[in-house]
């Protein structure tokens, strides 16, 4: 599935279309250049699953926890060199433990087998319009 994006409110719509068809065991894999508009889908996404907390990127944390619709964690992995990182770091055990996960700049090589992946990759195409290509992966 494609979706094209011109603004940030078409970018809020389009999370809220994926906000309504997530059960709770997904893991969304975001892809995307510096800017694409990572974090501000996962925004989105997570107010839309009912989120009232400000929505920041966990960049030097490495990832956040919120509690709305679902338990929603967010994992920012730029900054890690590999999954080794994630495991001393101790935030691998959340994956398993969230309803909804949202992932940038993925370093996990498994995921829990009770999970739908979800890959969305996102192009800037101008200053306000992005591509956003959907697919679910499996394991």
């Amino acid at each position: 599935m494609e979706y094209i994006s011109n603004s940030v409110n078409d970018t809020t719509k389009f999370a809220e279309k994926i906000a309504n068809n997530l059960e709770g065991k997904e893991i969304i894999l975001l892809n995307g250049d510096l800017g694409a508009g990572k974090t501000t889908f996962t925004k989105a996404l997570f107010a839309a699953l009912g989120v009232k907390d400000i929505v920041t990127s966990p960049t030097f944390a490495f990832m956040k926890e919120y509690n709305a619709k679902f338990k929603l964690s967010h994992y920012d992995m730029y900054r890690v060199e590999n999954e080794d990182e994630l495991w001393e770091l101790g935030i691998t055990d959340n994956l398993y433990e969230s309803g909804v996960a949202v992932i940038e700049w993925n370093k996990f090589t498994e995921f829990p087998e009770d999970k739908k992946i979800i890959k969305i990759d996102i192009e800037k195409l101008g200053d306000s319009s992005r591509k956003f290509v959907i697919e679910e992966v499996g394991q």
